[in-house]
């Protein structure tokens, strides 16, 4: 997949029929935030914080984002969906001289600091052409002046009704859009001025703006025209979602928090949330989840929040983003199934809690659904609990363990992936035998590395016209979980629109199945 998710065009992979299904796949994880440049509502994949800042800008005081990225790939993160997103921001204009009108473009991203330039030219156009011009559009890092981007319209038409308008041509472009009013006239040639010898380019008549503070609703976005957190429904290897405090000293609001679940329950996604602020002792935080009234096992928090050594900050920081980096550095090295209480996986050594907790405090914690920073060994912070924020109050009572639901999230993501093929096969008849081959076959190679018991596991497929014509698949499957006390199932289906996936009661018969 490339690192930029295609504007407006959804792209659904098939895995190959019959292959195995991949038991170490990395996890990846999304944040939304303002950033000083990028994309807006593009899901962006970096490997390491250099690329952050080379797509997105350096580390920027109005906004919490870049310390989470940072934060992210210190704690052992390796893959990460960014999506920017902005509050009335505006981009750049450029006014081109076109004899007495002006051929005026607006930076397609907003932000101070994005810096385009342009250039018309004439070259291999015949003097008499009163329409066609050339045009070449580049996009600058504004730290080294170099063109990291650059576009060319050949030909292209300053008439409206022209099949060459500039206009159209440039509605893809990812440097610029044209303004209105439109040009009444021929752009004129760009020169260098005063300078004969400088690079004849346009610069920036008016420079963009950064916008306000970001709030609940530029974060949640619009699922119809795929923006803000939206803008990832159709990047399907996300496991885990963080959304940055959206301001300096203000915390998530509700709206989104509760936008953000029902987002990850429909990806099979978790979501990790920050404790606001304001949580400074553990009955605040306990009565705060209360009030919150989010009873889910999608999503997973902490208390209290951390602070560096030698910092006097009664609040202390949110490191949700560290917690999703130590996530993904468990799953690489050891698998979801293991917890994050270990040695190896604690907080970077800088990182102290702001609050000591005793053993009474963090059991009250943990049975709210809140996992709990803690001194450590040497005094390094770790993660006690691994619970999530369900309590319980699912149709499963394991879901409460964050290693079951994670577990579970991964296999059932790793199956329905792995079987799309079958929609789509000619070969009716055998369909079902050749997923209970494969799912089978990733049962055992779960087994080996102690993810499930191999005992108690089984799967059923049966392929069946849909109705109005088409094919369902529908596979049950029943498995039991590392952490879980009984075997869990869950029906898959898959039609050509897609795949719905649910709990179940019913269980395929695993002794026979295993």
């Amino acid at each position: 997949m490339s690192d930029e998710v295609d504007r407006g065009i959804t792209v659904t992979e098939l895995a190959p029929m019959d292959q195995p299904i991949d038991v170490s796949r990395e996890t990846t994880a999304a944040f939304v935030g303002r950033t000083l440049r990028g994309p807006l509502n593009t899901p962006v994949l970096v490997g390491n914080f250099g690329e952050f800042k080379r797509r997105f800008g350096d580390s920027w005081a109005r906004s919490s984002l870049g310390p989470a990225v940072q934060q992210f790939f210190e704690h052992g993160g390796r893959r990460l969906y960014i999506v920017r997103v902005v509050n009335n921001a505006k981009g750049a204009l450029l006014c081109l001289p076109a004899n007495g009108s002006a051929l005026v473009l607006r930076a397609r991203n907003p932000g101070s600091s994005e810096t385009i330039r342009a250039a018309v030219d004439f070259d291999r156009i015949a003097d008499d052409d009163a329409d066609a011009f050339n045009l070449t559009l580049q996009r600058l890092d504004p730290v080294t002046g170099f063109v990291v981007e650059q576009e060319f319209y050949e030909r292209a038409s300053w008439r409206a009704g022209s099949d060459a308008f500039i206009g159209d041509s440039l509605a893809s472009s990812g440097i610029a859009c044209l303004e209105q009013p439109w040009p009444t006239r021929l752009p004129e040639a760009t020169s260098g001025g005063d300078r004969p010898f400088a690079d004849a380019y346009a610069e920036v008549a008016q420079p963009g703006t950064d916008g306000q503070e970001l709030s609940d609703y530029d974060l949640v976005g619009s699922r119809q025209a795929a923006t803000g957190l939206f803008a990832l429904r159709h990047v399907e290897d996300v496991d885990l979602l963080y959304l940055p405090p959206p301001g300096k000293g203000r915390d998530l609001g509700p709206a989104s928090i509760v936008a953000a679940d029902l987002f990850c329950r429909k990806q099979g996604a978790m979501l990790i949330i920050d404790p606001p602020g304001s949580w400074e002792t553990p009955a605040q935080a306990i009565a705060g989840v209360r009030r919150l009234g989010l009873a889910s096992p999608n999503a997973i928090s902490y208390f209290p929040r951390l602070c560096a050594r030698g910092e006097d900050v009664p609040t202390g920081r949110a490191v949700g983003a560290a917690l999703a980096g130590l996530l993904c550095k468990l799953d690489r090295t050891r698998g979801p199934w293991h917890g994050l209480d270990r040695r190896d996986t604690g907080f970077a050594r800088r990182l102290r809690p702001v609050v000591a907790l005793d053993d009474e405090a963090t059991e009250q914690l943990v049975r709210a659904g809140l996992n709990v920073t803690a001194a450590g060994p040497a005094g390094r912070a770790f993660l006690h609990g691994s619970v999530t924020m369900g309590r319980g109050g699912e149709s499963h009572p394991g879901f409460s363990s964050l290693t079951v639901r994670r577990n579970c999230l991964n296999i059932l993501n790793a199956i329905e992936r792995a079987t799309r093929w079958s929609v789509f096969e000619g070969d009716v008849a055998n369909v079902g035998a050749r997923i209970e081959s494969q799912v089978t076959a990733y049962f055992e190679s779960l087994a080996n590395r102690g993810a499930i018991a191999s005992e108690r596991c089984g799967v059923e497929c049966r392929s069946q016209r849909a109705p109005g014509g088409g094919r369902r698949v529908p596979i049950s499957i029943v498995f039991q979980p590392a952490g879980s006390r009984e075997p869990i199932a869950f029906r898959l289906c898959h039609e050509a629109s897609g795949c719905r996936v649910l709990a179940t009661t019913f269980t395929p018969a695993a002794e026979d199945c295993a």
